[in-house]
C-alpha cells in the first residue's frame, strides 16, 4: 500500500476539484483505482504505487487548469483521466443509432454521446450501473433495451423494481389493495412502457407475466434466470437490500440499476446501496458504471438549468460541510 499527500492553500480550489457532490472525484478514484481521504486542506492518495503515481498526474493536470482557468469542466476531467477512447463517443463524431424494438413507427434513439455509450453499455455488460440527474433517460432506456431483449429472445422476462421510498413526504394511508398501495411508487416504470409501447402491447406483456413490476421488498428470496431486471431509484436503497437485489440476478440474466445520487431520501446517515455498489463492483469483469450529466439531460429545455442551479448551490455548501470528513 503506498500513499502520498497533495496540500491546497486554497479550500475552493479544493471544491472545484471534486467536483458537484464530489462527482469528478468519483471518476478520479473509481478510473485510476485509488482511495482518496479528505483530511482539512490536505488530499491522501491511497492505493498501490501505479495507481497512486497515476492519481498524483492526474491531479496536478486537473490544479493546472483550475489555476488557469478557473474552473473545470466535465469534458476536461474525461480527456484528462483518457476516457474519450474508442468506447467512449465524442459529441463531435455522435451518431445515433435507434434501439430496434422491432415495431413499424417505434423508435427510441440515444439523444447524446453519453446516452449512447450507456446503451452500448447495457450491450457489453450484465450488470450496469447508471447515475445521472432527472431527465437525463436513465430508466426510458433501460426500458427500451430491456424491451429490445426479449424482442430479440435474449431473455424471456422484464422485471422492473423499485424501492418504496417516498420523496421526503408522508404519503399517509393509501387506500385499496396491495397493488393500489404500491403504484405511485411504480408508476414512472410504467410510465416508460406507455411511452414506448402502445396500451395493447403493454397489457398483453403485464397478462401474460412476460412484464412485471414489483416493489423492491417483494423481491427478497426471488431468483430470475433469463430476465432482464431493472432497478429505478437504485439511489434510495440501503447498502443491504442492495445486496439483496443483485444476488437475485439467474443465469442468462442481465441487471440495470439507475439513480440519481444526488436525490438520496434515506434517513440521514443511511449510506446508499447504489454508491456503495459501485465502490465495490466498479471493477469486476462484466459489471459497467455510466455517469450521465447535464449535457445528456433531453426533458424540458428548463430542466438543465434547474438542475445545473441546484447543482451550483450544493457545490458552494457541501464542501464546507464536508471540510472534516475522514473519507469520500
Amino acid at each position: 500500500m503506498s500513499e502520498a499527500t497533495i496540500s491546497f492553500a486554497d479550500h475552493d480550489q479544493i471544491r472545484t476539484l471534486f467536483g458537484a457532490r464530489d462527482r469528478y472525484l468519483r471518476q478520479v478514484r473509481d478510473q485510476v483505482g485509488i482511495d482518496v481521504v479528505l483530511r482539512g486542506d490536505e488530499v491522501r492518495l491511497q492505493g498501490d504505487e501505479a495507481g497512486v503515481q497515476r492519481g498524483l498526474e492526474v491531479f496536478a493536470e486537473l490544479r493546472a487548469i483550475i489555476e488557469k482557468k478557473g474552473q473545470l469542466e466535465e469534458s476536461e476531467v474525461r480527456r484528462v483521466l483518457g476516457i474519450n477512447g474508442q468506447s467512449q463517443q465524442s459529441e463531435a463524431g455522435f451518431k445515433p443509432v435507434p434501439i430496434d424494438l422491432f415495431e413499424k413507427a417505434r423508435k427510441v434513439t440515444p439523444r447524446t454521446a453519453g446516452q449512447a455509450n450507456y446503451v452500448q453499455s447495457i450491450e457489453q455488460n450484465e450488470l450496469v450501473f447508471c447515475t445521472g440527474p432527472a431527465g437525463c433517460g436513465k430508466t426510458y432506456l433501460a426500458v427500451a433495451m430491456a424491451i429490445n431483449a426479449i424482442r430479440r429472445e435474449q431473455v424471456s422476462k422484464i422485471v422492473l423494481v423499485r424501492p418504496a421510498v417516498e420523496a421526503g413526504e408522508k404519503l399517509g394511508f393509501l387506500p385499496g389493495d396491495l397493488l393500489a398501495k404500491v403504484n405511485p411508487y411504480l408508476r414512472p416504470l410504467l410510465d416508460a412502457l406507455n411511452d414506448i409501447l402502445d396500451f395493447e402491447a403493454v397489457k398483453r406483456y403485464l397478462e401474460n407475466d412476460v412484464i412485471e413490476i414489483v416493489p423492491l421488498a417483494f423481491m427478497r428470496g426471488r431468483t430470475l434466470n433469463q430476465t432482464f431486471i431493472i432497478l429505478d431509484e437504485g439511489q434510495n436503497t440501503t447498502v443491504t437490500q442492495m445486496k439483496m437485489f443483485l444476488t437475485r440476478m439467474g443465469v442468462e440474466s442481465r441487471i440495470v440499476v439507475t439513480g440519481d445520487t444526488t436525490q438520496i431520501d434515506l434517513p440521514e446517515h443511511t449510506r446508499s446501496g447504489l454508491v456503495d455498489a459501485m465502490k465495490r463492483l466498479g471493477r469486476v469483469d462484466g459489471v459497467g458504471s455510466v455517469e450521465l450529466t447535464g449535457h445528456d439531460i433531453v426533458r424540458h429545455r428548463l430542466v438543465r438549468d434547474i438542475v445545473r442551479a441546484y447543482d451550483d448551490e450544493a457545490t458552494g455548501r457541501g464542501r464546507h460541510r464536508k471540510a472534516s470528513s475522514d473519507r469520500v
